[in-house]
């Protein structure tokens, strides 16, 4: 028989200064994190975040603004079609708009074809693997999408790792740098504290640290508060010299 494979954070122990990691990155952009909060719908916030892939938030706000401005109810926006919603959000500016029409519109005709109604209020008292498995078994939501769901509408400890995540990660060299975005986010999961604020602080906070210092290009390392603790600073010093 085979065995089972040994779990990521085995194969790969957390680095020691990982808790220093979250600590200061904390300290720099989120000192005082939200308290949680669960939605009242979180079909919106499912479809808020098809509506962010690939999207900047600005077009992803008006692009969800503009649906529920032409469709109050999300019975109107399934029986308009995917033609419909694509129409709505291309005039709301944004790309990808034929595929996140498509996508939209699947989630909802499939929650009606299987549950009957057009709402996600009940995965409020689900537990958190069967709220996974319901959203990820819906048309174009993966893994990052359920974990979106899981942290910002339900208050769950989930763990949600974006290019930013995986980009400053792979930087810090915390993780190999060939594991893909679902096995880093397995990693986080296994190693993170499973609590819902110190997943939420982390998460948003290694966003912004992506975002405003530890950028794709141009890495602002001479301002990082993470530059004593990062492999990669010193090469990009250096070669700024």
């Amino acid at each position: 028989m085979a065995r089972s494979p040994l779990p990521l954070s085995v194969q790969h122990p957390a680095p020691s200064s990982l808790p220093e990691i979250s600590r200061r990155l904390a300290e720099q952009y989120l000192p005082l994190p939200p308290l949680p909060s669960v939605s009242r719908e979180p079909l919106d916030g499912l479809i808020r975040t098809i509506l962010s892939q690939q999207n900047v938030a600005p077009i992803t706000r008006r692009q969800f603004e503009g649906l529920k401005a032409a469709y109050p109810r999300w019975e109107a926006a399934l029986a308009d079609g995917p033609d419909g919603i694509e129409t709505t959000l291309r005039a709301a500016g944004g790309g990808l708009a034929r595929v996140k029409a498509q996508a939209i519109w699947g989630t909802l005709n499939q929650l009606e074809e299987q549950r009957g109604e057009l709402s996600l209020r009940d995965t409020r008292q689900l537990p958190d693997q069967a709220v996974r498995s319901l959203l990820e078994g819906l048309p174009g939501v993966g893994m990052k999408t359920a974990s979106c769901v899981l942290l910002f509408d339900l208050a769950r400890p989930a763990m949600p790792v974006d290019t930013h995540i995986d980009r400053i990660s792979k930087r810090l060299e915390l993780l190999p740098t060939q594991w893909n975005a679902v096995k880093v986010e397995r990693w986080y999961d296994e190693v993170l504290p499973r609590q819902w604020q110190d997943r939420y602080t982390f998460h948003v906070s290694m966003i912004r640290h992506g975002q405003q210092t530890c950028r794709a290009q141009r890495p602002r390392c001479e301002l990082c508060v993470l530059q004593d603790l990062c492999p990669s600073a010193g090469l990009v010093l250096e070669g700024s010299g």
